[in-house]
């Protein structure tokens, strides 16, 4: 573990899959990665109107501690699978992902708590992961402006681990005032336009993809910037306190398919999207590598929406447009969202 030499890897060597429709079907019956699950429904729908509001701040950790304006923001993100490939990266990777999922609810992220568990600090192989996470955390915490709860990392020991990796966990609180416009992941309306800000990359490293439908278990990290993720942040937040978007959903777990799945499940809405033809299609959905956003826009702030991103110079990409529940990938019809889990096991 934690070794310093990568043994080489190029996406070169990942079969492209004969059929897409049976890459996401044997995708979607993953847990963790299934829309459709006893802890993790994203289908349940909303009986009570007057309760969208309540649900929408609950769905995106949003609570009020008092009565001064004020509302924060919760969430939490944990890795084993990436640590022990290059601790000071991953470690970053982590805290990115849990700014970009608080920026695009519309809360300022102001401070985490990281928690290490499952190490053995008489291991040198887990004193040097422990050294290159720390120098990781305080390089991520300083681009982002964060602080760190007592400025340390708290350690879990485990002398008999057994195969049990060492895992992160990153606690991160924002803050937003009320009147501040609250974005949720999930699609609104029918043919509202759907962009992707951030570049994508011919990059499967370190995916589902590759670890599940592939069974590939040895690669290195994806593509990751951290001064780009700090670009992109500064962008996000502009979006939302411009009022542009009707969605934001940062591209996260089971790649760019995934994301838009889970952003279309509530509201049984679907999409119709064309891949990037510079791009291995497999890569462009399913790949993970950071950086990227989903925005979702209506046609009256698509120009204004336009001009903003080409203000900022970072690159963006027309995905399509969100549909009334069909989904649709380069004018391939692959069923609708209701019949997409039918047959997912929800135990």
């Amino acid at each position: 573990m934690y070794e310093k030499e990568k043994k080489p890897f190029s996406i070169d060597l990942v079969p492209e899959p004969d059929s897409l429709q049976s890459v996401i079907y044997s995708m979607v019956a993953i847990p963790h990665l299934s829309p459709v699950n006893f802890f993790n429904d994203f289908s349940a729908m909303v009986d009570d109107p007057s309760q969208l509001g309540k649900d929408d701040m609950s769905e995106a950790g949003i609570f009020e501690i008092d009565g001064e304006n004020r509302l924060f923001s919760l969430t939490i993100y944990a890795d084993h699978r990436r640590m022990i490939v290059e601790p000071e990266v991953a470690s970053q990777i982590l805290v990115a992902k849990a700014v970009r999922r608080l920026v695009c609810y519309g809360a300022e992220p102001v401070a985490m708590s990281v928690m290490l568990n499952h190490v053995e600090l008489s291991d040198p192989l887990d004193q040097q992961l422990v050294v290159e996470a720390r120098n990781g955390l305080e390089k991520a915490a300083e681009v982002f402006g964060l602080q760190i709860s007592h400025r340390k990392i708290f350690y879990d020991y485990s002398r008999e681990r057994a195969n049990i990796p060492p895992t992160l966990i990153v606690s991160m609180v924002g803050k937003m005032k009320k009147e501040a416009q609250l974005i949720t992941p999930k699609f609104k309306n029918k043919g509202t336009n759907i962009f992707l800000i951030g570049k994508s990359y011919d990059d499967v490293n370190a995916s589902e993809y590759l670890d599940h439908y592939h069974e590939i278990k040895e690669w290195p990290l994806m593509q990751f910037d951290l001064g780009l993720e700090k670009q992109l942040m500064d962008l996000v937040k502009g979006l939302a306190e411009r009022n542009l978007v009707e969605s934001l959903s940062p591209v996260g777990i089971g790649g760019l398919f995934f994301t838009l799945l889970r952003a279309s499940l509530p509201n049984d809405l679907g999409f119709d999207i064309t891949t990037d033809a510079e791009i291995r299609q497999d890569a462009f959905l399913f790949g993970e590598s950071m950086g990227r956003v989903i925005a979702c826009v209506s046609e009256d702030k698509e120009d204004d929406l336009v001009d903003y991103l080409r203000e900022h110079k970072l690159p963006f990409f027309t995905l399509g447009h969100v549909t009334r529940g069909e989904i649709r990938i380069d004018d391939t019809s692959y069923g609708f969202v209701d019949k997409m889990t039918e047959n997912v096991e929800t135990e």
